[in-house]
Formats: structure tokens, C-alpha cells, sequence
């Protein structure tokens, strides 16, 4: 498969996604890493990626479709400019993930997968994140925030609403 010349992807996305296909065994192998980069930069997996990366890995747009189904962090719709995804897995229900779903619900006024009007914020319920020691806690795009409360949750809303939250660009 040779390099691809009309990308809808950045340059800089597109040469790093020609160096993956070659560092893999099989060429199909940099299928998710190459998804998970193109949501970074276009916000989600549209026809359009699909077709692409198909294009690019030498594979069917219906093997890019059947991996994207499987995988719950990679998304088909536009989210806001910080996801936040909010756990409510046993740790985190036990010292009140639900009770700060709600919360979030209530304080941005949208519901699971739903986008705020201003497309600063996307809400979701996730399964685990992995931090159970520090219950309850969310993942806002890459960053985690653990030990929370209600008054925390809000505080970092105002963060993330100022700019200043730790994975702005």
C-alpha cells in the first residue's frame, strides 16, 4: 500500500499513520491505534475515517466497522470538546459514582452521550477507568480526576470552562 497523496487527515497525522502500518507485523495490527489517533484530531470516526484508514491498511470499510463497533471508546458522533467520561463501576457506585452522574446530568443539562449546546462538554457513563482505590472518579479526555465530590466536580467544570484543565491545547 503506497501513501496515500488527498488525506483528510493533517499532514503530521498522515506520515505518523505511514510509519504505523510499517512498525506492525501485520498491517491490520495498527487498525485501532490508527482509529484512536483519528478521533484525536477530527473529533470522531466519520464515513469518511472509515474509508481512509480502510484505504490506507489495505482492508474492507466493514472490517474498520465491525472493530469500531466492538470498542465503546472510540465514537461514531461528535462529542464536546472535553468527554467527560464519569465511572460508575462497583468502586465507584459504592462511594456515589451514580450520585455524581446525576450531578454532572444535572449540572451540564445534557444526558449520557449528549452534547452541551456550546459543544464544550459531552457527558457519558463509562464502566470502569481503572482509579478504584481513589473512587469515585472521572476521565475528562485523557486526564483523570479521582476522589470527587460534587463541589470537586463543579470546580473542575469551571477549570476545563476557563481553559486551564491539564489537557487543554
Amino acid at each position: 500500500m503506497s501513501t496515500l497523496t488527498n488525506t483528510i487527515f493533517s499532514p503530521e497525522l498522515a506520515a505518523r499513520f505511514d510509519k504505523l502500518v510499517t512498525i506492525y507485523p501485520l498491517r491490520r495490527s495498527a487498525l485501532v491505534p490508527m482509529l484512536l489517533y483519528a478521533q484525536d484530531e477530527v473529533g470522531y470516526i466519520s464515513d469518511a475515517v472509515v474509508a481512509e484508514i480502510a484505504e490506507r491498511i489495505g482492508i474492507l470499510e466493514l472490517d474498520v466497522r465491525n472493530v469500531l463497533s466492538y470498542y465503546s471508546m472510540l465514537r461514531t458522533k461528535p462529542a464536546g470538546k472535553y468527554n467527560v467520561q464519569v465511572c460508575t463501576n462497583i468502586s465507584c457506585m459504592l462511594r456515589g459514582g451514580y450520585e455524581l452522574l446525576d450531578h454532572c446530568k444535572h449540572k451540564l443539562g445534557i444526558g449520557h452521550k449528549e452534547v452541551t449546546e456550546d459543544g464544550l462538554f459531552s457527558l457519558e457513563e463509562v464502566e470502569c477507568i481503572g482509579a478504584c482505590c481513589w473512587a469515585p472518579a472521572i476521565q475528562i479526555n485523557y486526564d483523570f480526576h479521582d476522589n470527587l465530590t460534587p463541589a470537586k466536580v463543579d470546580d473542575l467544570f469551571q477549570i476545563y470552562r476557563d481553559g486551564q484543565g491539564k489537557d487543554v491545547k
